[in-house]
């Protein structure tokens, strides 16, 4: 019997070049998406949320006297938007004091902020309806999550601030 020899090569066995550039290749495209994600989240946002800590300090204990004096005010107030039409709507603030009574002589501010658009904010302007309540008509405003920023001010200075999600819908 005689055996024949042959210089041909296995056509599938895999060489240590071959290792070699499929590990290089993988890396260099995690390598790359890494560099892409890395670049587009640094581009939109910077990482600043506040130019400066100190004075922020400042206003944060502020707003810690303020709430603290809103507390032993123990106002109770409520508000509820009502679509009238297609994306217009009235946002109605009722405000009374601790024993009940209704608030008279205060000025509402309220500002619509949506979470997701920033310059999709909307300030609502109030007249009052009589018995401590308050209608703002809303015009345009989208369906979806906002929040409700509520400013009571009396003589001048804000006495009541609520900050509260609310769900806006057809």
């Amino acid at each position: 019997m005689t055996m024949v020899q042959s210089n041909m090569k296995d056509p599938k066995a895999i060489s240590g070049k071959t290792v070699l550039a499929w590990l290089l290749g993988f890396f260099g495209v995690v390598f790359a998406a890494n560099a892409v994600f890395i670049y587009l989240a640094l581009g939109s946002f910077p990482g600043v949320v506040v130019e400066s800590s100190y004075e922020a300090g400042q206003v944060y204990n502020e707003e810690i006297a303020a709430a603290k004096a809103q507390a032993e005010l123990n106002w109770q107030v409520s508000s509820e938007f009502v679509r009238t039409s297609g994306q217009d709507g009235k946002l109605v603030v009722s405000a009374m004091d601790a024993q009940g009574t209704p608030l008279y002589g205060v000025a509402l501010k309220a500002l619509l902020r949506n979470p997701v658009h920033g310059g999709a904010d909307v300030k609502v302007d109030f007249t009052a309806d009589g018995g401590g309540r308050y209608v703002g008509t809303v015009e345009n405003l989208a369906d979806g999550n906002w929040t409700l920023i509520l400013d009571i001010e009396q003589g001048g200075q804000r006495k009541f601030r609520s900050e509260n999600r609310i769900f806006v819908k057809n």
